[in-house]
């Protein structure tokens, strides 16, 4: 649609008096699923931000787990942009080609990854909640008040959750590898789909030091200053 209106504005193409042109079929589609998209994305975030909210009672707890949203969505489109190149996956072990196998080649930004991004969006706060709830229930149970005894406390909390949170992630990412390595009909939506899926959930284990390192912070600039309210 741009080219065909530069043409026309440059004056290399030039429709005859009377005539018209409109995108229809699937392209048409396109538009509108993109239009509602715009739509559908910010309101996902918005919904868990304040499902969190009420969770949490506390705005900058939400912004933590809220981090992991962030860490997934770059394991995502990194995961994209590591299919369009030639040499992943460039590997043939036990004479298996790899490459064939997750059927690595460039993936536009189509439909089908946005949604699994929105998915993905929900499933990312998985470890970031589990991981924030037992630092907040650990600390509510029993207050700190001094820095050293925040660090402890957390990286004491930190321990405890790795288990359930590596879980989590393991059984996320083994549900989906019979859909990424798939062949055949609707492979060609499920693929795009669960890609995004895949390379957010692989990277958002850094969501097991990410979460305990702001949380502290917060913790520890809530001591320093006790005036202030979050």
């Amino acid at each position: 649609g741009e080219r065909i209106e530069d043409a026309l504005a440059s004056g290399s193409l030039t429709l005859p008096e009377g005539v018209s042109y409109t995108f229809a079929g699937t392209y048409e589609s396109q538009l509108r699923s993109e239009g509602r998209l715009k739509v559908l994305v910010p309101v996902a975030i918005a919904l868990i931000f304040v499902l969190l909210t009420i969770q949490f009672r506390r705005v900058s707890t939400t912004l933590i787990v809220s981090s992991g949203v962030i860490v997934a969505t770059s394991g995502a489109f990194s995961l994209l942009w590591l299919y369009g190149q030639p040499g992943f996956l460039a590997l043939v072990p036990l004479g298996i080609d790899l490459q064939s196998l997750f059927q690595v080649g460039p993936v536009h930004l189509s439909l089908a990854v946005w949604v699994g991004i929105i998915a993905l969006i929900g499933i990312a706060t998985d470890d970031g909640v589990v991981m924030a709830t037992w630092l907040h229930q650990d600390l509510a149970r029993a207050p700190v008040h001094t820095v050293p005894e925040v660090r402890r406390r957390v990286l004491d909390a930190g321990l405890r959750r790795v288990r359930p949170c590596l879980m989590t992630t393991a059984t996320t990412l083994l549900a989906l590898l019979p859909v990424v390595t798939s062949h055949g009909r609707g492979s060609d939506i499920m693929v795009p789909m669960a890609l995004p899926l895949v390379g957010g959930m692989a990277v958002s284990v850094v969501t097991l030091f990410v979460v305990p390192v702001l949380f502290s912070a917060v913790e520890e600039h809530r001591l320093r200053t006790p005036s202030s309210s979050t």
